[in-house]
């Protein structure tokens, strides 16, 4: 009988692992839009975060982003992930709900959706955040870059964003109501 230890982060996969489950199965993941508020709690900025892409090798604009482990929670992910990519003093408000304003589906081809990642088939729970701290982006995001809704909702801006995610942008706006004719 052999006597292991335990792991002790049993949610994570090694890169290889990763790789062979990305070619097999959907992974889960939860997306952040970072917001700020006003005075009067009107969403005053929209946070969106510079990001190198390893897998091509471009920067493009994102949202704070990440797999939800085994065994995690869909809160602590979204906490974890904010954690991450914004740092400890971002003071981030969690939703009460677990609901999410968008289920999006990425696929690692194009033409099943307007959202891709070439690396795997993925589905994101997607959520709107307000953050009232100090914003330090941490790991692989160089900077966070605050936009009035105004200037988020720009093709511009859609562009810059990788993988299709002006569109989800778009519909971030839209369930805050900040989309205009």
């Amino acid at each position: 009988m052999t006597v292991r230890t335990p792991d002790p982060n049993p949610g994570w996969l090694s890169e290889d692992d990763l790789d062979e489950a990305r070619k097999r199965v959907p992974m889960l993941y939860v997306e952040a839009v970072p917001v700020r508020m006003d005075p009067d709690g009107l969403v005053a900025e929209i946070g969106l975060l510079l990001r190198g892409a390893q897998h091509t090798g471009t920067i493009a604009r994102s949202f704070v982003s990440g797999r939800v482990m085994h065994g995690e929670r869909v809160r602590d992910a979204l906490m974890r992930h904010l954690e991450k990519d914004l740092g400890p003093t971002a003071f981030p408000v969690l939703p009460v709900s677990t609901v999410p304003f968008a289920v999006t589906e990425y696929f690692p081809y194009p033409g099943a959706s307007q959202f891709s990642d070439p690396r795997q088939h993925a589905v994101a729970l997607a959520y709107v955040v307000p953050v009232s701290g100090e914003c330090q982006p941490r790991q692989d995001a160089l900077e966070i870059t605050w936009l009035t809704p105004g200037e988020a909702a720009t093709d511009a801006v859609a562009a810059e964003m990788e993988g299709g995610r002006g569109a989800l942008l778009r519909q971030a706006l839209g369930h805050l109501g900040l989309l205009t004719a």
